[in-house]
């Protein structure tokens, strides 16, 4: 029987499964609807689907290196108490090791990660694990060596905050040190050229009106300006800010006194820039025991 988009349509908005899946359960039952429902019911992805509306925004960071490659993905759940869950751990390692072989996150979410795409595990351990989840972003960063930290680790290369750090030069350990200070410090940019130009004229309005405050003549506000922005760039870019191990020295002296040089970075916390739902945590912890 030929399934035609108008069925496909009609399944989707049925079950909320995706539109391959919606599809391919179409096929499978020869066009029959009450077949394909029980179809994706049995897959576990109807249920998945009605999953997929409610926030994820905890769950864990992996990172993988591979050679002079190095990624962070951050996978989502909706609840803390599934990043403790080892099954999920495993799912999001594996997703970081795999994620070391492609480009994007698109190509993620399409790569083989056992017999399955990543998209298609993830589905089923939305099934399985009882929760929204979601591969939300993936980094990486290339050098001739590069160094990961975990902060806040619930398992090997896998926490709430992960970093990368690409160096030119072989690590001799001041790789992890480096990153470690960036999970602390989450520099806005290398260095000032690598800045967001909209940033850079946002603070250089903010002070050029304080300055203004002061009643001072223009060209003693325009020497103060260069003044303050000098110390914005030393605190916002990493190469700038003085290095948490020893504040004597920036992180680019640190890196040169090693005998390497910081050619990039990469940082990723958990939920950032995702609207959590307030919920209290007995409701939490009823979701969780499925009540």
């Amino acid at each position: 029987m030929a399934i035609t988009a108008t069925m496909v349509k009609e399944l989707r908005d049925v079950s909320g499964a995706g539109m391959m899946d919606a599809k391919k359960a179409l096929t499978e039952t020869d066009g029959n609807m009450e077949a394909a429902i029980d179809w994706l019911r049995t897959k576990g992805l109807a249920k998945a689907a009605k999953k997929s509306g409610r926030t994820a925004a905890e769950g864990l960071v992996g990172v993988a290196v591979k050679g002079g490659v190095g990624v962070a993905v951050e996978v989502n759940s909706e609840t803390d108490f599934v990043a403790r869950n080892s099954d999920f751990q495993a799912t999001v390692r594996g997703i970081a090791e795999v994620a070391t072989g492609v480009s994007d996150l698109e190509a993620l979410k399409g790569a083989k990660l056992g017999e399955k795409s990543v998209e298609e595990t993830v589905t089923e351990k939305i099934a399985t694990i009882g929760e929204n989840l979601h591969v939300r972003r993936m980094v990486a960063v290339e050098g001739d060596s590069v160094a990961s930290y975990v902060h806040n680790a619930v398992a090997d290369g896998l926490g709430k905050i992960g970093v990368l750090v690409a160096l030119r030069g072989a690590d001799n350990g001041i790789g992890k040190q480096i990153a470690m200070h960036v999970a602390a410090t989450s520099p806005a940019s290398l260095s000032e050229k690598d800045l967001d130009a909209a940033l850079i004229e946002r603070e250089k309005n903010v002070l050029t009106e304080q300055a203004r405050e002061s009643g001072k003549p223009e060209a003693v506000i325009e020497k103060m300006i260069v003044g303050r922005m000098n110390k914005f760039f030393e605190e916002v870019t990493l190469l700038n800010q003085k290095f948490v191990m020893n504040p004597d020295v920036t992180v680019a002296q640190a890196a040169k006194d090693a005998g390497v040089e910081v050619t990039g970075f990469a940082r990723l916390a958990v939920g950032e820039g995702v609207e959590k739902e307030v919920e209290d945590f007995a409701a939490e912890v009823a979701k969780t025991a499925g009540r």
